[in-house]
């Protein structure tokens, strides 16, 4: 089985990964794409996220009725920052026969050496990027390009400037922001 690992701060999960997440797996004939929250990513450490139960419930909520879209709480419930190594091992281990591949976003490859165990790690998954980042070094992974110009940070900031989100994320993933009223707060 082909399985993408698409990990993310999923804060919050926005049309964007989904575009990418099914460009992906056409491109590439993915089995299935996997979405893991990180509980705090490394890389992210001066931002404290919304709640990993909340980001849990709002990836779940955008990929209901995808049958070839899952979601892996492991990283959520796991103590300290999410290492991506950690999770591909557990994955690995799971699914011995499997093919990995984990996709990033292109902003993603300049910090690649600096992930925990990079070298092993690069040779358990093939990495895809997702190009999106023009200034990002070269890099011979192979790049699913679709232009998507939605972030995370500027529904963050929508929110917080009380702004429509619609269609800038699902519709069930608005509802949890509001029912949650998370990012109202939050100075850009």
């Amino acid at each position: 089985m082909r399985t993408a690992l698409y990990g993310g701060s999923f804060d919050p999960i926005h049309h964007g990964h989904l575009i990418l997440a099914r460009e992906a797996m056409e491109r590439l004939s993915l089995d299935r794409v996997i979405f893991i929250p990180a509980a705090q990513s490394p890389h992210k450490l001066m931002r404290i996220p919304a709640p990993p139960a909340v980001r849990l419930a709002m990836v779940r909520a955008a990929i209901a009725g995808e049958p070839r879209f899952e979601c892996d709480d492991s990283e959520t419930t796991r103590e300290g920052p999410s290492f991506t190594v950690d999770t591909v091992e557990a994955w690995r281990a799971k699914f011995p026969d499997d093919e990995f591949f984990c996709l990033i976003g292109e902003d993603n490859v300049r910090e690649l050496p600096t992930w925990r165990r990079y070298d092993e790690l690069r040779g358990m998954v093939q990495f895809v990027v997702f190009g999106r980042d023009a200034s990002a070094p070269a890099h011979d992974f192979p790049r699913v390009d679709r232009r998507v110009d939605i972030s995370a940070t500027e529904v963050r900031k929508r929110v917080a400037q009380m702004r429509s989100i619609r269609y800038l994320v699902p519709e069930a993933v608005r509802e949890i922001i509001a029912t949650h009223q998370i990012y109202q707060g939050e100075s850009h």
